[in-house]
């Protein structure tokens, strides 16, 4: 793999999207556009403060915009972007790896932590 240096504007990009909800804010709009309420319930470990945060980063960054949905009463819907959708692979590549090597991340976990014990 080419060596990749990021400054600035693409440091603080990737820290936004590698932060502790947007993989998976993202992952679920890509499924399909969501209400705040349709997200909170998918993500039920979210608080509604770090959920607007991170739409309001995500929206911010041109992967998610905010839609007014003409109802009664009026509703507000969240969608992936064209260039957010881009993302799909790599988001859906590395939550099947956080999946598939949950349990030897928690064996490594385990063994580091009886090291750092018997100290």
């Amino acid at each position: 793999m080419p060596e990749v240096e990021l400054n600035g504007d693409g440091r603080e990009l990737l820290d936004q999207l590698f932060d502790k909800w947007s993989l998976l804010v993202l992952a679920a709009l890509c499924d399909r556009p969501r209400r705040f309420n349709e997200l909170r319930h998918h993500l039920p470990a979210v608080t509604p403060k770090s959920l607007t945060a991170c739409l309001r980063r995500l929206e911010r960054n041109g992967m998610a915009e905010r839609v007014v949905v003409s109802t009664d009463p009026v509703a507000i819907e969240y969608r992936i972007t064209p260039m957010g959708r881009t993302l799909r692979p790599p988001v859906h590549a590395v939550l099947e790896w956080a999946v598939d090597h949950l349990d030897a991340v928690g064996a490594a976990r385990r063994h580091y932590d009886g090291r750092r014990a018997d100290r």
